[in-house]
């Protein structure tokens, strides 16, 4: 490998848009805690957590979702742990977690005896909000997305946000953010209402910008943090083979051919694909930072050494002259 790892980059601090939150440039996503594809544990969860403090993340990322509150339980039991003015964390508002739940979801290696149900109004947001403190185990969190909500646009400005607004305005939390597998609704928010930030999973990547035609310059443009998640669009991006996944399915054949043609380059390079993938987002003056998920210490240590090896930009460069990457979207700068 022709890279050479500089001092990590991965533990900047960044500011969150306009917000005075700081964030560390690279987060964890605990998303992969919750159970996601296979079970995890709580204990080999909490190693995790354990590991990426140690090398200096301090942004974390949950959902009631995510193991319908697994990944709450595991991630708050190591936080609360932890100096509280040294960290920030996000979770999700727009499913309410009971027994008799209708959006479990095929996705999760673990049970908890409840399942999400979608529910955007005022007084859900607020009541989500308490219980997710009481899985944590937290006095408080400094993001709260709206999640997901692609069927529940309205209600979700109506209801969601306004009570998202509310707990800003109270000084509840710090941040109001969205996040979505999708950029043009995104988009629709930030000019209908006040956002702060936004989670975009998996549009702003080497295999897919579409989150740049509309949402990347919106935000730009009106100070909104853009935060990229499923950089690695659920693995493909990570280890091109078949059977990969894209998107939580198996990678369509163009994308998988795409995603080896773009590893090829890299391997030029002696760069592996995962670590342009990881840092591509960061070319955008829009993207404050970068979220991925883990499910193991290896996991995340690795990870943060991919994002932090040293780039040339001839890769970028040839990228592009391939026509793998269009020849306007921006790349990050070499340090040094």
């Amino acid at each position: 490998m022709r890279g050479v790892t500089r001092h990590s980059r991965a533990a900047e601090r960044v500011p969150l848009g306009r917000t005075p939150l700081a964030v560390t440039r690279f987060g964890l996503g605990a998303g992969p805690l919750g159970g996601l594809y296979a079970a995890v544990g709580d204990d080999l969860a909490a190693a995790t957590v354990e590991r990426a403090w140690r090398l200096g993340l301090r942004w974390f990322d949950t959902a009631p979702l995510y193991g319908s509150g697994l990944s709450e339980r595991r991630l708050g039991r190591v936080l609360r742990g932890k100096p509280r003015a040294d960290y920030v964390v996000a979770t999700k508002v727009g499913r309410l977690l009971v027994a008799a739940g209708t959006d479990g979801q095929e996705l999760w290696g673990e049970s908890t005896g409840l399942a999400p149900v979608f529910d955007y109004s005022y007084e859900a947001t607020r009541r989500s909000l308490t219980e997710s403190l009481e899985r944590l185990g937290l006095e408080r969190v400094d993001v709260l997305h709206v999640h997901d909500p692609d069927q529940h646009y309205q209600e979700a400005l109506d209801g969601a946000y306004r009570a998202l607004a509310d707990l800003r305005s109270e000084g509840v939390i710090g941040a109001v953010g969205a996040g979505m597998n999708q950029s043009a609704m995104l988009a629709d928010f930030a000019r209908a209402a006040d956002f702060d930030c936004f989670l975009l999973a998996g549009r702003y990547t080497l295999l897919d910008q579409s989150g740049l035609a509309d949402l990347l310059p919106l935000c730009l443009e009106r100070g909104i943090a853009v935060i990229a998640g499923g950089v690695l669009n659920s693995g493909l991006l990570a280890d091109p083979v078949p059977g990969a996944r894209f998107d939580y399915r198996p990678a369509p054949p163009s994308q998988l051919a795409k995603a080896i043609a773009l590893r090829e380059v890299c391997d030029r390079y002696g760069i592996p694909l995962a670590a342009a993938a990881l840092q591509f987002p960061l070319g955008h003056p829009a993207v404050a930072t970068v979220l991925v998920g883990a499910r193991s210490p290896h996991e995340i240590a690795e990870n943060v050494a991919l994002f932090d090896l040293e780039i040339p930009g001839a890769l970028w460069a040839d990228l592009k002259r391939a026509g793998l990457v269009p020849q306007d979207v921006p790349t990050p700068e070499p340090v040094g």
